[in-house]
Protein backbone atom coordinates (compact mmCIF):
# COMPACT_ATOMS: atom_id res chain seq x y z
CA UNK A 1 0.00 0.00 0.00
CA UNK A 2 1.69 3.15 -1.07
CA UNK A 3 0.68 6.39 1.10
CA UNK A 4 0.38 10.36 -0.96
CA UNK A 5 -0.34 13.45 0.59
CA UNK A 6 -2.72 15.58 -1.49
CA UNK A 7 -1.47 19.06 -1.85
CA UNK A 8 -4.20 22.03 -1.17
CA UNK A 9 -2.42 25.24 -1.81
CA UNK A 10 -4.87 27.67 -3.87
CA UNK A 11 -3.03 30.50 -2.85
CA UNK A 12 0.75 29.02 -4.36
CA UNK A 13 2.02 29.36 -1.14
CA UNK A 14 3.99 26.31 -1.56
CA UNK A 15 5.93 27.56 -4.95
CA UNK A 16 6.80 25.24 -7.63
CA UNK A 17 6.94 21.49 -6.15
CA UNK A 18 9.35 19.03 -7.83
CA UNK A 19 8.44 17.19 -10.92
CA UNK A 20 8.49 13.42 -10.25
CA UNK A 21 10.35 12.69 -12.67
CA UNK A 22 11.81 8.85 -12.39
CA UNK A 23 8.59 7.23 -12.90
CA UNK A 24 7.88 9.30 -15.79
CA UNK A 25 11.31 9.30 -17.10
CA UNK A 26 10.97 5.06 -17.09
CA UNK A 27 7.71 4.96 -18.50
CA UNK A 28 9.20 7.45 -21.67
CA UNK A 29 12.18 4.84 -21.72
CA UNK A 30 9.98 1.95 -22.18
CA UNK A 31 7.95 3.55 -24.74
CA UNK A 32 10.30 4.34 -27.03
CA UNK A 33 11.89 0.66 -26.47
CA UNK A 34 8.66 -0.74 -27.81
CA UNK A 35 8.93 -1.84 -32.07
CA UNK A 36 7.14 0.11 -34.04
CA UNK A 37 5.04 -3.00 -34.69
CA UNK A 38 3.90 -3.37 -31.04
CA UNK A 39 0.89 -4.00 -30.82
CA UNK A 40 -1.21 -3.22 -27.96
CA UNK A 41 -4.61 -2.50 -26.61
CA UNK A 42 -6.13 0.97 -27.94
CA UNK A 43 -7.25 1.74 -24.43
CA UNK A 44 -3.64 0.75 -23.12
CA UNK A 45 -2.31 2.99 -25.35
CA UNK A 46 -4.80 5.94 -24.77
CA UNK A 47 -4.01 5.70 -20.89
CA UNK A 48 -0.48 5.85 -21.47
CA UNK A 49 -0.66 8.57 -23.36
CA UNK A 50 -2.75 10.85 -21.31
CA UNK A 51 -0.30 10.33 -18.93
CA UNK A 52 2.80 11.04 -20.82
CA UNK A 53 0.47 14.04 -21.85
CA UNK A 54 -0.33 15.27 -18.20
CA UNK A 55 3.45 15.52 -17.31
CA UNK A 56 4.28 17.05 -20.25
CA UNK A 57 2.54 19.80 -19.78
CA UNK A 58 3.73 20.09 -15.86
CA UNK A 59 7.60 19.86 -17.31
CA UNK A 60 6.40 22.55 -20.24
CA UNK A 61 5.16 24.65 -17.61
CA UNK A 62 8.38 24.60 -15.76
CA UNK A 63 10.25 25.14 -18.84
CA UNK A 64 8.20 28.17 -19.98
CA UNK A 65 8.81 29.57 -16.26
CA UNK A 66 12.12 29.14 -16.76
CA UNK A 67 12.26 30.60 -20.44
CA UNK A 68 10.17 33.58 -18.80
CA UNK A 69 13.33 34.44 -16.50
CA UNK A 70 15.40 35.09 -19.74
CA UNK A 71 16.17 37.52 -21.30
CA UNK A 72 14.23 38.29 -25.07
CA UNK A 73 17.60 37.98 -27.29
CA UNK A 74 18.59 35.00 -25.28
CA UNK A 75 19.74 32.27 -27.74
CA UNK A 76 18.41 29.66 -24.78
CA UNK A 77 15.16 31.37 -24.69
CA UNK A 78 14.71 31.24 -28.50
CA UNK A 79 15.53 27.84 -28.07
CA UNK A 80 12.88 26.81 -25.31
CA UNK A 81 10.10 28.75 -27.46
CA UNK A 82 10.78 26.43 -30.32
CA UNK A 83 9.97 23.40 -28.14
CA UNK A 84 7.58 24.99 -26.43
CA UNK A 85 5.96 25.40 -29.66
CA UNK A 86 6.22 21.84 -30.66
CA UNK A 87 4.98 20.61 -27.50
CA UNK A 88 1.97 23.20 -27.63
CA UNK A 89 1.40 21.97 -31.01
CA UNK A 90 1.74 18.43 -30.50
CA UNK A 91 -0.30 18.29 -27.16
CA UNK A 92 -3.44 20.12 -28.55
CA UNK A 93 -3.94 17.07 -30.58
CA UNK A 94 -6.28 14.21 -29.40
CA UNK A 95 -4.82 10.97 -28.01
CA UNK A 96 -4.97 8.23 -30.19
CA UNK A 97 -4.77 4.35 -28.98
CA UNK A 98 -2.25 4.07 -31.26
CA UNK A 99 1.85 3.22 -30.30
CA UNK A 100 3.06 5.79 -32.61
CA UNK A 101 0.70 8.48 -30.73
CA UNK A 102 2.26 7.15 -27.59
CA UNK A 103 5.69 7.31 -28.75
CA UNK A 104 5.23 11.01 -30.07
CA UNK A 105 4.60 11.96 -26.52
CA UNK A 106 7.32 9.68 -24.85
CA UNK A 107 8.94 12.01 -27.37
CA UNK A 108 7.98 14.93 -26.44
CA UNK A 109 7.97 14.54 -22.55
CA UNK A 110 12.20 13.48 -23.21
CA UNK A 111 12.60 16.68 -25.49
CA UNK A 112 11.02 19.06 -22.83
CA UNK A 113 13.47 17.40 -20.00
CA UNK A 114 16.21 18.38 -22.42
CA UNK A 115 14.94 21.67 -22.59
CA UNK A 116 14.40 22.22 -18.62
CA UNK A 117 17.80 20.78 -18.03
CA UNK A 118 19.63 22.77 -20.00
CA UNK A 119 17.88 25.83 -18.85
CA UNK A 120 18.22 24.74 -15.11
CA UNK A 121 22.72 24.20 -15.40
CA UNK A 122 22.47 27.66 -17.05
CA UNK A 123 20.41 29.49 -14.88
CA UNK A 124 23.46 30.26 -12.36
CA UNK A 125 25.56 31.10 -14.81
CA UNK A 126 22.43 33.59 -16.31
CA UNK A 127 22.02 34.85 -12.60
CA UNK A 128 25.16 35.76 -11.70
CA UNK A 129 25.55 38.42 -14.28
Amino acid sequence: MSEYTVVYDPEGRLGVLPLDREPHMSLVKAVLAWPDTAELPPSDCEQIALQLTGHARAVASDVRRLCGELSTDSDMRILAKVVLGEADRRLSSPCRGTVRCVKQRARMVRALYERLDRLESDRPAASST
